[in-house]
């Protein structure tokens, strides 16, 4: 089974921790907790972690770019080299304005859809044929400045919904790892959790 990347897009620092724009370093977060690995200063400008299966063997590279989220390609298309991981087994974790709170949508490819963070990893692949997993969390009040609404926090009746939602993303997180993004589409897209699988 190929090493497979799995990138949260978010921006670093601690004023943008809990807002909706870093969701992607959120799940990531949760994947490395659960896993018991800690993120360090690693390659490319990011951090990473590394989890590994039985007798060692290395299944993924969790990582979050320490660009900003307009920057982000550059971070992914040096661990891609780095590490010599195939862009098909790369996972892009991001948030999504246009999804309703909490929903998950998987795609092997797609348009950046008005994602700055997906729009520079296009760019820097060269291909938007790469997968992703979006999490969705919620235009809110339509006369609000996009960039204002998604550098915000989550308000207190979202915070279950989100949690909830990042929970779930983890779980397809390990999915991907484990089996390819179809099988991540085929479980996640119909709006089902998915059990996170043992030590995939």
């Amino acid at each position: 089974m190929p090493q497979k990347l799995v990138v949260g897009l978010g921006n670093p620092g601690r004023e943008y921790e809990r807002t909706r724009h870093n969701v992607g370093f959120m799940v990531l977060d949760e994947i490395a907790r659960r896993r018991g690995v800690e993120f360090s200063s690693g390659q490319a400008n990011a951090w990473t972690a590394k989890v590994r299966g039985d007798g060692g063997v290395p299944l993924a590279i969790l990582a979050k770019p320490a660009t900003f989220m307009n920057l982000s390609g550059r971070a992914v298309t040096a661990l891609k080299g780095f590490y010599k991981i195939e862009v098909p087994e790369i996972l892009i974790i991001t948030d999504d304005a246009n999804l309703p709170l909490g929903r998950l949508r998987a795609r092997a490819r797609g348009s950046e859809g008005g994602h700055n963070g997906l729009r520079s990893i296009a760019e820097q692949l060269g291909t938007l044929e790469y997968p992703r997993l979006r999490v969705g969390v919620g235009r809110g009040d339509v006369r609000r400045d996009l960039a204002d609404h998604v550098l915000a926090g989550f308000d207190p009746d979202e915070q279950e919904e989100i949690s909830r939602a990042v929970e779930r993303a983890a779980n397809a997180a390990d999915v991907f790892i484990a089996d390819g993004i179809v099988k991540v589409m085929n479980t996640f897209n119909t709006g089902e959790s998915g059990p996170a699988p043992d030590n995939p």
